[in-house]
């Protein structure tokens, strides 16, 4: 979370496609915010940023990796689709903004109509291509309505249905010099800059701050995960 009110997310995956698809993930935007207030960040010439990241944490990592400072109607026009990288990605500011977003990659409004939560959130949807891969880092920053957490979007939609648990394989990195004592998040045994190439994130990794670790693994409840921060 920056001191400026803007909270960062880096994401990368493994992919394993037969056609092309979109991943949407939610985010706690400012009510009301225009397309112009999400900046996507280029993280495509750091392919390797999660493996230095993971390096400040000795112990066998984890299959998957997930993730601060740099700042509609049917007759609405298209939503921009910026190149990010190796991506195209577009800023949904609200549900309703999905009609204006290609039809392939849109969720029902059923699916919406049960994820209440989010009926006023905005959505990232990065279209990725069909392969098998290691999807290099996708990372943007937007203006958070909640400057004292920082939120992971984690919540899975896989099949078109709202599933109250789903299957995680994840790891998630954060800094923050406070994280929630019930959450068990690991810190890291030396500063960020010791294996990260700061200089190379855009201003997202705080050199003089350590990191914390948390892994989700198994059948676990179906939501975000967030935690406490401190700018």
């Amino acid at each position: 979370m920056g001191a400026s009110g803007y909270q960062v997310v880096v994401y990368s995956m493994r992919l394993d496609a037969a056609e092309d698809l979109a991943m949407i993930l939610p985010i706690p935007v400012i009510a009301n915010s225009s397309e112009e207030v999400l900046k996507f960040l280029d993280f495509s010439a750091y392919p390797g940023f999660f493996d230095d990241v993971d390096k400040n944490f000795p112990e066998p990592k984890s299959y998957s990796r997930d993730g601060a400072d740099p700042f509609g109607s049917d007759s609405a026009p298209d939503l921009a689709v910026k190149k990010v990288g190796s991506f195209d990605a577009s800023f949904v500011p609200r549900v309703e903004d999905f009609s204006r977003l290609d039809e392939r990659f849109r969720l029902s409004g059923e699916v919406w109509k049960k994820l209440p939560a989010y009926a006023d959130y905005g959505f990232v949807v990065f279209k990725l291509s069909k392969g098998k891969r290691l999807v290099h880092p996708m990372a943007f920053a937007f203006p958070s309505r909640d400057r004292s957490h920082i939120t992971f979007p984690t919540v899975h939609i896989h099949d078109g249905k709202v599933h109250r648990n789903a299957e995680f394989d994840h790891s998630l990195y954060c800094q923050s010099p406070s994280t929630e004592a019930g959450m068990k998040w690991r810190e890291s045994a030396y500063l960020s800059s010791y294996y990260i190439k700061c200089s190379k994130t855009s201003g997202v990794i705080r050199p003089k701050l350590h990191i914390f670790k948390k892994t989700l693994k198994g059948k676990l409840k179906n939501e975000d995960v967030t935690v406490q921060a401190s700018v």
